[in-house]
């Protein structure tokens, strides 16, 4: 890939594993910079060390408040600007709403929802500042279609696919893009929580989708010319298509 992207800083959340991890690969690829936020403390060391100076290691527990409070000013400390915000941090409750945990329910709809409008918000003024900026949430299908399997989950994927409505119309005056990637069933630790059944039937199926075909999507929305922008890409094997 060309070095589409040279001179770029990116921040990647929920980087150490899935399309994060394979969001952060595209990046580097592509020339840019990437501090890799994770609460993973040794899987982003490990990630890091294999990938040179350019991938730079933020730990940070999104779900604590005042450590998520500090991710935009910590990335301006230690690469000293932000081009691109990959908010891809989440996480998954499925199955019948009655079944489910509900301290599991508030910290999905925490991680999903609220982490991400927080983080989204921390680095607006930087780019508002700078005129210039990219914004992508890691959104899902779920976000699109009311999923009857994933009450919980898809409910918060609607409220971000709002949120990413609402706030583009916002700030696109300012030159800044904000997008989002909806795609199907990946093959990622989210599935950890389908019926084993389901699962199987999604993978003799060729029903899934590879984190890194999400990554190759990201990577057309951030590096078309500036003024245009890829607003939301639902993507999904044909074989899941509803």
């Amino acid at each position: 890939m060309a070095k589409e992207l040279e001179g770029k800083v990116a921040v990647v959340t929920g980087a150490a594993s899935g399309i994060g991890l394979a969001s952060t690969g595209a990046l580097l690829a592509a020339g840019a910079r990437v501090v890799l936020v994770d609460r993973d403390d040794a899987a982003l060391a490990a990630i890091c060390s294999e990938r040179g100076d350019a991938a730079i290691p933020l730990v940070i527990d999104l779900l604590d408040p005042k450590a998520c409070a500090t991710l935009a000013p910590r990335v301006l400390e230690m690469a000293g600007q932000i081009d691109i915000l990959h908010a891809n941090a989440g996480s998954y409750v499925g199955g019948d709403l009655v079944d489910a945990d509900t301290a599991a329910i508030d910290r999905m709809l925490n991680l999903n929802v609220n982490v991400v409008m927080k983080n989204v918000h921390d680095v607006l003024p930087h780019m508002i500042g700078r005129q210039t900026g990219d914004i992508i949430v890691t959104s899902s299908l779920a976000a699109h279609f009311p999923t009857p399997w994933e009450p919980v989950y898809a409910s918060s994927k609607w409220a971000i696919n709002c949120f990413v409505q609402t706030v583009r119309r916002q700030v696109f005056k300012h030159g800044i893009r904000v997008g989002s990637v909806s795609p199907g069933p990946v093959i990622s630790a989210l599935l950890a929580d389908w019926p084993e059944e389901k699962l199987r039937e999604a993978k003799e199926s060729g029903s899934l989708i590879e984190a890194s075909e999400v990554a190759e999507v990201m990577m057309f929305m951030l590096t078309r010319q500036r003024g245009m922008t890829i607003r939301d890409v639902v993507m999904m094997p044909t074989n899941f298509d509803l």
